[in-house]
């Protein structure tokens, strides 16, 4: 059974008990990690997951909540005498500087390095992402600061859908992205732009006839988020949870 591993729900003010929103889809064969805020290898090492199983990053956008840990946790993979290759997914407009993030860190001098490649998701609706035993990934463009994706991910084995708003405001494509999926995991950072309430990810919940709402990327500084679940609930009927740091959920 895949699953799905919060390793962070903040927005981009974390605290000591939420990290930046990050999370693990593990499948029976590969592993695909979607950002980077932070470095996630300690957690994931905890899951029991080596990072050579990791294989496949995909970069939603280039804001430091989701991009700046990849400089560490790329020196740390390395530091650990890593050669399986990595490949990661993104906006070309992520891509390229993160690529040119790494070569501040004169990346290319580091000896023995790994083979690391950048694929360059196009900015159109439904666009593809990546396709495995596991997973089909296809993307959408949202509404944020800069150029974002939100993703729906099938697992192949089971035909179960999951979709990911990321950061956005409500905006007509969330409804295609999320249509019927089994799980919609939505921002609920506050209603604005480039941004989305609970209520808003509740409403976008039940015009795409999703069958459950993951509430996550919410503001957790000297702030309780669990009311975001009722604020939900004035707009979809459907299961409601809060998404926290270290849920696994089977997908």
């Amino acid at each position: 059974m895949a699953k799905i591993a919060i390793l962070g729900s903040a927005a981009a003010v974390s605290d000591a008990r939420h990290d930046y929103t990050h999370f693990l889809l593990s499948g029976e064969t590969s592993n695909v990690l979607v950002d980077c805020g932070s470095n996630p290898l300690g957690k994931i090492h905890n899951l029991g997951i080596d990072d050579n199983a990791i294989q496949d990053i995909i970069l939603t956008h280039f804001h430091p909540d989701h991009v700046a840990g990849v400089p560490t946790m790329l020196m740390h993979m390395w530091l650990l005498g890593r050669q399986t290759p990595l490949r990661f997914y993104a906006l070309d407009h992520c891509a390229t500087r993160v690529e040119d993030m790494m070569l501040s860190y004169a990346w290319d001098t580091w000896p023995d390095f790994f083979p690391v490649t950048f694929h360059r998701v196009p900015e159109q609706d439904c666009a593809p992402v990546l396709r495995n035993d596991d997973f089909e990934i296809i993307a959408w463009p949202t509404r944020h600061f800069v150029p974002t994706i939100g993703l729906r991910i099938e697992n192949r084995r089971t035909g179960r859908v999951l979709a990911y708003s990321c950061d956005t405001e409500p905006v007509p494509a969330l409804i295609e992205l999320a249509h019927d999926a089994d799980m919609l995991i939505h921002e609920a950072a506050g209603k604005g732009f480039g941004h989305s309430s609970a209520a808003e990810a509740g409403r976008i919940a039940a015009q795409a006839g999703a069958k459950s709402l993951y509430l996550i990327h919410y503001q957790v500084w000297n702030t309780d988020p669990q009311p975001l679940v009722d604020e939900a609930r004035t707009a979809y009927d459907g299961p409601i949870y809060l998404a926290r740091d270290y849920d696994i959920y089977e997908f």
